[in-house]
């Protein structure tokens, strides 16, 4: 490690101006406050082309974000983006009047887009035709360089000494007009967003953390997207109550009903029914709509129409052949639980206990997040089948085969190995 690493966290947790002295007040820190005001929201094609016209002809990297409608509509899709350049201001776009931003995207190929935890907004940019050829995430940067708070808001005020707003962040993005305390509040998400990738750069770069940063972006730029979920009905909260195949398979039938019903209406499933209530009538497998209104979550509020179609899911799964009930739980792809590792295999358990160790010895000295020195799924995987002959090229291609990157590897590798020896 370098005496720049040793003393990372000094610097990576600064505040702007330091603390005060006991007896003197912080100074409050500054509102931030739109350079250009309030850009106007983007929604026609005309507009669309000189926001387009305007961004190709700016110079350096484009500050982007995207604001969903979580938790109010169905799925991830983008319902404004936002955009920053030099030399073009700030502009604000509709993806509902623009639905297709492919020309926006091709006009930015080769620039660095600046996001904050890009792996948030890029499957939903993704959809409307824009993909990053080259990325800088503020957010993994400031994991990195070791800040124990990350949001943008905190680094925003930790790094430049400005207060965002807050309060619009969980609102419902798909409203129409957009309020313009809302719009304020996009507007200054990507209004400090290139200073913030500045300051980040040369601190990592202080750190001499930079290329490692850069090894972490080109792999979040160059990743595909994220296959489909199999079996999505298994993560329903609250599913570890579950425990008959059949009640499994009511599970599946209300899962699945509410994901059509949700998807026609493009609301949020919680929003047609809750988990709660889909694990309660799967427990109760009830005989009856009648019985059924009796359950948590499906009160007097709720139409017979809806009663009856909840009744027939339920009726659905009652009425399976027994080889067409889902199994408990799903194959495993990799090592069982840790906690059972103990009595499967011990020796391997000792290896992932002195892997723990070494791995956390390691992150704390670097002043950054276990997860981000290694994920914590690829170290199970190295100790639950270690190489036949662990020698450091066998560790290392294997670490390279789990998705580990070039740094990762070298600040880790030599540990693991020194772990799975001694326990061998």
């Amino acid at each position: 490690m370098t005496d720049a690493q040793e003393t990372a966290a000094d610097s990576s947790l600064r505040t702007t101006g330091g603390a005060p002295p006991d007896d003197v007040a912080p100074a409050p820190i500054p509102l931030l406050e739109p350079r250009e005001g309030i850009p106007p929201v983007v929604a026609s094609e005309d507009a669309l082309a000189r926001v387009v016209a305007a961004f190709a002809a700016g110079s350096g990297p484009v500050a982007v974000d995207a604001e969903r409608a979580s938790g109010y509509r169905y799925g991830q899709r983008a319902y404004l983006v936002q955009l920053r350049r030099e030399g073009a201001g700030s502009a604000l776009i509709d993806p509902v009047g623009c639905p297709d931003l492919s020309g926006l995207g091709e006009a930015l190929t080769g620039s660095e887009w600046i996001l904050h935890a890009a792996t948030q907004d890029l499957p939903c940019l993704r959809e409307i035709g824009m993909t990053p050829t080259g990325l800088f995430d503020t957010e993994l940067a400031g994991r990195l360089a070791g800040f124990p708070r990350v949001g943008l808001g905190a680094m925003v005020e930790n790094v430049l000494g400005f207060s965002l707003e807050k309060g619009h962040s969980a609102v419902d993005w798909s409203t129409r007009p957009l309020p313009d305390p809302w719009l304020r509040y996009a507007a200054l998400d990507v209004e400090l967003l290139i200073d913030l990738r500045d300051a980040l750069e040369d601190e990592l770069d202080r750190q001499g953390k930079l290329e490692w940063a850069r090894e972490e972006f080109d792999a979040i730029a160059a990743a595909p997207p994220a296959p489909p979920r199999k079996d999505p009905w298994r993560r329903t909260s609250g599913m570890h109550k579950v425990r008959r195949r059949r009640q499994m398979a009511a599970v599946r039938e209300l899962w699945t009903a509410r994901d059509q019903v949700a998807r026609r209406r493009d609301v949020s499933p919680g929003k047609v029914l809750g988990d709660a209530a889909i694990v309660e009538a799967a427990l109760a497998l009830p005989p009856n709509v009648q019985a059924l209104t009796a359950l948590p979550g499906f009160g007097h509020r709720m139409g017979r129409r809806q009663l009856e179609q909840w009744q027939a899911a339920v009726d659905r799964a009652k009425a399976l052949p027994e080889a067409e009930l889902p199994q408990p739980g799903q194959a495993l792809t990799g090592p069982p639980p840790p906690r059972a590792w103990a009595e499967k295999d011990p020796a391997a358990a000792a290896r992932l206990s002195a892997a723990r160790t070494a791995v956390s010895e390691l992150a704390e000295r670097l002043h950054m997040p276990q997860e981000n020195l290694i994920t914590p799924d690829t170290v199970r995987r190295l100790c639950w089948e270690p190489p036949k002959h662990p020698t450091p090229d066998a560790v290392e291609t294997a670490l390279a085969g789990y998705g580990a990157r070039h740094w990762q590897i070298e600040q880790v590798a030599p540990l693991l190995l020194r772990a799975l020896s001694s326990t061998a």
